[in-house]
């Protein structure tokens, strides 16, 4: 499973279709992609959420991405990242 990061910002449509009930929607997508969401946030500033997602791979990630933001209008921007740690393993430093 790898790490990613899904930072999100609302369209002006997007804004109107706030709700727990589309939060549970995006978890149940994750889900359904043999994800799991670890961590929801949101943010003041350049984006407006972060999704903190374990998926199987870069090809899952994009789908995910693809997948909220059609079903959300939720534009996304997704990055992988590794622990500091498991980092430091692979520079063998």
């Amino acid at each position: 499973m790898g790490t990613f990061l899904l930072f999100g910002k609302y369209s002006q449509e997007a804004l109107k279709g706030i709700s727990p009930r589309r939060t549970q929607q995006a978890q149940k997508l994750i889900e359904k992609l043999g994800g799991k969401i670890k961590e929801m946030y949101a943010l003041l500033g350049e984006f407006d959420l972060l999704l903190i997602v374990e998926l199987p791979g870069i090809e899952d990630a994009m789908k995910a991405s693809v997948s909220l933001a059609q079903s959300t209008g939720i534009s996304f921007t997704t990055s992988p990242a590794l622990s500091v740690e498991r980092f430091d393993q692979l520079m063998g430093k």
